[in-house]
């Protein structure tokens, strides 16, 4: 009988993409959490506690430990693994491990002068790149302008605001406890942040808008300066 071996060459761009950015948004924040935020456990409820909060974040939204007993960094860590979410086709919300992974390889592009995003050897296509950059704007702009009205409607701490305003739109489900105190017009703002972040940006965008047809002319280029 044969045995299957592990043969990564093999795998579509796609699948590398989705196995590294994944492994690098469980180790990551676990580290963090191992050192920083359970540091009061005993070592193997430590370990299974940072490991724990590190995957459900992206994911399941459960919790073992008291979310509002963290520190501020932890809060904010948490709040961009869920901003993330999980893999393109799954069904966890969030920007996705991929769109994540071409923002960054797009910033990696730029630093190092090339013309081209590439990774393990491959071109993305500019598509790719273009749709990340407007998911990624989407999706910080509702939730850091949803977590602002919710700051000044309810007068509580912007961060503790941003954090169930980012487990809305990442549809994770947790919460640091103030989701039930919260007035209508908030718990509304939450409703619809969860509909954008089940459905997603792209398909809202597509479904509402209509599309131009392509010709072959284009407007004269003209550059501009940024950063």
């Amino acid at each position: 009988m044969k045995t299957q071996k592990l043969q990564l060459k093999k795998y579509t761009l796609q699948s590398k993409i989705v196995l590294l950015t994944s492994l690098l948004l469980i180790v990551l924040p676990f580290i963090y959490f191992f050192l920083y935020e359970y540091n009061g456990l005993p070592f193997s409820d430590r370990t299974i506690s940072s490991l724990f909060q590190s995957v459900t974040t992206r994911t399941a939204g459960f919790n073992t430990q008291d979310l509002s007993a963290m520190d501020e960094s932890g809060t904010l860590i948490m709040i961009l693994l869920m901003l993330i979410g999980g893999s393109p086709g799954s069904t966890a919300g969030g920007m996705k491990t991929a769109t994540f992974a071409v923002l960054f390889l797009s910033a990696i592009t730029v630093f190092s002068r090339r013309n081209d995003v590439q990774c393990f050897r491959r071109r993305l296509p500019e598509t790719a790149v273009r749709n990340a950059g407007a998911i990624l704007f989407m999706y910080l702009v509702l939730f850091l302008t949803s977590g602002i009205i919710i700051s000044r409607v309810e007068n509580l701490p912007l961060l503790t605001c941003i954090f169930e305003t980012g487990s809305a739109i990442g549809t994770v489900g947790l919460t640091l406890g103030i989701t039930s105190k919260l007035s209508l017009i908030s718990r509304i703002i939450l409703m619809l942040l969860m509909f954008f972040g089940r459905v997603g940006g792209l398909t809202l965008i597509y479904a509402a808008v209509p599309s131009y047809e392509s010709n072959n002319s284009r407007l004269p280029l003209e550059k501009i300066t940024v950063g």
